[in-house]
């Protein structure tokens, strides 16, 4: 326990910036400590071995930072964790959790259900968690949902803003007439999501300009809307730079972007029940200004993630 705690901390904010970057590029690149994950490939295809619990993460900063949390939680009861982190979206690390590859995921109950039935247009967090148990894998469980949301979230930047006289009480709607004129920007998967592009243009008849892959609400996203290089984006409600950078975030009074609590979705069979305890704790103690502390503290502050996770674990009583 103490080398992984040594390898994990060592991890500079610099080379976890570039790693956000290089899984940009490539959804299907992932990047962990080997040390941790026993592999230095996160894709490889092997069911975890031994008892241990594999915690992964998708490929922006809040999923580490949550996975850290959720690996270092189990720690505490004496589960023999590793990680497989920065993995990629959605689209890669379901299928890793349905065949065991990952034991844990940190996930989004309105964003997984929307993957699992696009249809689905559940009226509060019971409908949402009851309709994804109705679509699930039988191998995995949803377990309980925290009041932490983070919501995808359409966001201009200043100067856009001000053009079109468009303020934080303006909704998505209000785009109806200038989207042709704006180009849009987000991850490769946003382009093709009905919680993306596609329910924007059904939900709100929209249709940009052009739409720029970026990547999940990360650092290319902010710099391209910050620049301007884009004038609108897909970034997510917990960002500390939205305030940072005078970002206006649109309401969307149709809900496209649902319920979006932060919820550990598990592999059953790899995961005992003392685990399945101490992850159902987290969620009764994190909410979104947590939430939102915990993302600045990593992405304003330089933080290593491994390091906030710690702290608030043991601030929380959790370690």
């Amino acid at each position: 326990m103490t080398n992984v705690t040594h390898a994990r901390s060592a991890r500079t904010t610099a080379t976890y910036a570039v790693s956000l970057l290089v899984a940009a590029a490539s959804a299907l690149t992932g990047c962990g400590s080997s040390n941790d994950s026993g592999s230095t490939d996160p894709l490889k295809g092997d069911t975890a071995k031994g008892g241990t619990v594999v915690v992964g993460s998708n490929n922006f900063p809040e999923s580490i930072l949550l996975a850290d949390i959720y690996g270092e939680a189990l720690k505490a009861k004496g589960i023999k964790v590793s990680y497989k982190l920065n993995i990629g979206s959605r689209e890669t690390t379901y299928g890793l959790i349905k065949n065991g590859t990952i034991t844990v995921l940190p996930e989004y109950n309105g964003a997984l259900l929307a993957y699992l039935d696009a249809k689905a247009a559940p009226a509060s967090v019971a409908e949402t968690n009851n309709a994804i148990s109705a679509e699930l894998d039988a191998k995995l469980t949803l377990l309980e949902s925290s009041e932490a949301q983070d919501k995808d979230v359409v966001a201009l930047n200043e100067a856009t803003a001000k053009k079109y006289s468009l303020t934080s009480s303006s909704t998505i709607a209000d785009l109806t007439d200038v989207a042709k004129d704006l180009v849009i920007g987000g991850s490769p998967e946003f382009q093709t999501r009905q919680q993306g592009l596609v329910g924007l243009k059904s939900a709100y008849g929209l249709e940009f300009k052009s739409f720029k892959a970026l990547d999940a609400g990360g650092p290319l996203t902010t710099a391209a809307l910050k620049s301007n290089n884009i004038q609108v984006a897909d970034i997510f409600s917990t960002d500390p730079g939205i305030t940072k950078n005078k970002f206006v975030v649109l309401q969307d009074p149709k809900s496209l972007f649902g319920f979006q609590n932060v919820t550990p979705l598990a592999y059953k069979s790899g995961l005992p029940a003392e685990g399945v305890t101490a992850l159902n704790a987290i969620s009764a103690k994190l909410d979104t200004d947590t939430l939102v502390q915990l993302n600045s503290e990593v992405q304003d502050g330089n933080k290593d993630p491994l390091d906030v996770a710690k702290s608030w674990l043991a601030s929380a009583g959790l370690s």
